[in-house]
């Protein structure tokens, strides 16, 4: 089955890299799972507010410069499990365009995070 981004995955890749766009609209024709952006670009009060609650590690976060997306399931879930044809999607995608991403999943912690890599685009 062929997936499409929904608006707000659109509203949401706005301000984000153009290469990280790219990938995210190209897992979306590979993937196996269906998904939606939750995540792009984060004003810097929200990081404080994740980091407050403990849902963010840093304030040093690549959403706040673009580099960063969240991906999840869709229909929303938060099984580890699920994520995984996602994150292969991600790699795929990013491999046949040729831009560096980390996924969150290969972390252990965060697997709805994909950033760019920072060596490739400080």
């Amino acid at each position: 089955m062929t997936y499409r981004l929904s608006q707000r995955s659109m509203q949401n890749l706005s301000g984000v890299h153009p290469d990280l766009v790219a990938v995210v609209k190209r897992a979306i024709e590979i993937t196996e799972a269906d998904f939606v952006v939750i995540e792009g670009v984060r004003h810097i009060e929200r990081q404080r507010q994740l980091v407050a609650k403990g849902a963010s590690q840093t304030m040093n976060s690549r959403h706040l410069t673009g580099h960063a997306v969240d991906i999840v399931p869709y229909p929303v879930t938060w099984e580890k499990e699920a994520f995984i044809p996602i994150v292969e999607a991600m790699a795929r995608a990013a491999e046949e365009l040729d831009v560096v991403v980390e996924h969150g999943h290969d972390w252990g912690w965060d697997s709805p995070h994909h950033e760019l890599d920072r060596k490739v685009y400080p």
